[in-house]
């Protein structure tokens, strides 16, 4: 869906670029993660891909023709849920939805997802009246009530209690199912880990790593092994290691001497690499 290739950009009062030759491809019907800490050229990445800067350098191409050549019909094909939700906030739920669906030839039956998501009863009301979850909920609503081919969506469950963030995942994942493309950036690693086909870190305005999340914990992870025992009436823990597992003398004698409490492999996490891979304590 798009071949983005030596994108760089530099706003025009800054003296340094702030993407630096960065270079990645969005497959047809994948979700694909852009992570890194803040500043590091993340949204403006999305703010080109969607056409709201236009004076980069490098090319990008969407569906093998470059993006510069698409006129206003382009906006006919994606939807856009921004990390702040953006509103008339003096129109009710209703006359928002109802007022953008006009833009759009194509129109998704919009009050099938506010019932799913828990608006459906307060679409009359106005939406300064509405709490901060809510206005996220409508937020994700007005990115795809055009049935877009492609979704870019930043931190969209951000704010969002656990029952609701699991249905805007479960309908970004059917999305998937039917077709759609998504590119998702967000902080929340338990996100990424469940919603991503592939990631790409960026660090200082560049692509550090891209991969599955599995492949990045395989790489990165501790191949160990930590068991929690009781000797005594004291709990202890023990670490070893799984690649000589099978020849260490030390963990069968454990195993048949002491009281196993727990055992489980050590799985480095998305939080973890995010922290390895991008040097994220530099932007603390």
């Amino acid at each position: 869906m798009f071949e983005v290739n030596n994108l760089t950009y530099r706003y025009p009062r800054n003296r340094e670029d702030t993407i630096k030759g960065v270079s990645f491809d969005i497959r047809q019907g994948e979700i694909f993660g852009l992570l890194g800490p803040s500043g590091v050229g993340k949204s403006t990445t999305q703010k080109i891909m969607v056409k709201l800067l236009t004076d980069y350098r490098g090319k990008i191409y969407y569906r093998n023709k470059e993006l510069k050549e698409y006129d206003q019909e382009y906006y006919q094909e994606i939807g856009v849920g921004f990390e702040v939700p953006v509103h008339f906030s003096k129109l009710t739920a209703e006359e928002n939805i109802n007022f953008f669906k006009k833009l759009y030839r194509n129109q998704a039956h919009t009050d099938a997802m506010m019932q799913r998501l828990g608006i459906f009863e307060a679409r009359k009301k106005k939406v300064d009246e509405f709490s901060k979850g809510m206005k996220v909920r409508l937020n994700f609503i007005r990115a795809v009530l055009n049935k877009p081919a492609v979704l870019f969506l930043d931190e969209p469950t951000i704010g969002l209690d656990p029952a609701n963030a699991r249905t805007i995942k479960a309908m970004i994942k059917e999305y998937r199912e039917y077709g759609g493309t998504v590119l998702l950036s967000t902080h929340l690693m338990n996100d990424v880990d469940e919603l991503c086909d592939r990631v790409a870190f960026m660090a200082d305005g560049k692509i550090a790593e891209i991969d599955t999340p599995q492949n990045l914990k395989m790489k990165h992870g501790e191949k160990s092994l930590e068991v929690e025992y009781v000797e005594g009436n004291n709990p202890k823990r023990a670490s070893f290691d799984l690649e000589t597992l099978s020849r260490n003398e030390d963990f069968f004698n454990l195993v048949r001497n002491k009281k196993i409490v727990s055992m489980h492999s050590q799985e480095t996490t998305l939080d973890d690499i995010f922290i390895k891979i991008t040097g994220v304590e530099k932007y603390g």
